[in-house]
């Protein structure tokens, strides 16, 4: 996700493709959508942390009802669907995300398990104790920690699980240049240890915390690097390429002091 760009399209979907549905078109954002149009992921992460995040959420019923918020094209949706047998609504309010999604689905032989559903992460068209399982890979910050854990507690029902990943800083001293990029686009962003306070705080029981590796950030950032690189060589304004890859500019240079933590959440 492009946090410093993020905040132009922040409440008006899941995903950050956002300026179409938000009828913006800057040259900067118009720039931002070809960067980020139809990437592997749109956030740090991979197929192998979402296996760990599942595991670690323990045991599901058989066939679980499964909610993916802030699904984009399905890098986490797809991999839940398969390994759990279960039923995923896949939410996002990108509508060409979902269009994605659905014929990944229909190729991989689960177009019958993935419900893809046009919705805003704040205001879910789903009834309470709808899921077993409520997911959500690099979104949550949209709507803000403490607001997604309250606001995406109902949807769960008894025994149910709530699996995020969630930006944090890994210092409690970070340095000026990261402070100042994360402050301008993420200013709410804690430590983990204030995140695991609020989730016990807003009656979860804290089940496990995991640090997602650089590679997942490498998963997520190469593919956008390349397609900046493409968009040089075919003459696209360079400092708006520069503004869309600051993010990982900012990444190699502070990259020790914030990461993506994976939560399993359980209310109490």
């Amino acid at each position: 996700m492009h946090h410093s760009i993020m905040h132009t399209f922040r409440w008006c979907g899941d995903g950050p493709v956002r300026a179409s549905c938000a009828g913006v078109s800057t040259p900067l954002e118009q720039v931002f959508l070809a960067a980020h149009d139809d990437l592997p992921r749109e956030a740090p992460g991979s197929e192998e942390t979402t296996a760990l995040l599942l595991r670690l959420a323990g045991d599901l019923p058989e066939r679980p009802r499964i909610v993916d918020i802030g699904c984009g094209t399905g890098p986490s949706t797809l991999p839940l669907a398969a390994a759990t047998g279960g039923e995923v609504v896949a939410v996002d309010l990108h509508e060409p995300f979902l269009r994605r999604l659905r014929t990944r689905a229909a190729t991989s032989g689960l177009g019958e398990r993935v419900r893809p559903l046009v919705a805003a992460m704040d205001d879910l068209p789903l009834p309470d104790g709808e899921a077993d399982l409520v997911w959500s890979e690099g979104a949550a910050y949209i709507m803000g920690f403490d607001a997604a854990l309250a606001g995406w507690r109902r949807l769960l029902a008894p025994g149910g699980v709530l699996v995020l990943t969630e930006a944090e800083w890994t210092t409690t001293e970070p340095s000026p240049g990261a402070r100042e990029f994360w402050d301008r686009s993420y200013p709410g962003m804690r430590t983990t240890a204030e995140n695991v306070a609020a989730a016990e705080r807003a009656g979860y029981t804290v089940q496990a915390v995991y640090l997602l590796p650089d590679s997942d950030w490498d998963a997520y950032y190469r593919p956008l690097a390349c397609r900046i690189a493409t968009l040089r060589e075919d003459g696209v304004d360079p400092a708006a390429l520069d503004e869309v890859g600051d993010e990982i500019a900012v990444r190699e240079r502070f990259g020790a002091e914030y990461g993506y933590t994976g939560y399993v959440l359980r209310p109490r």
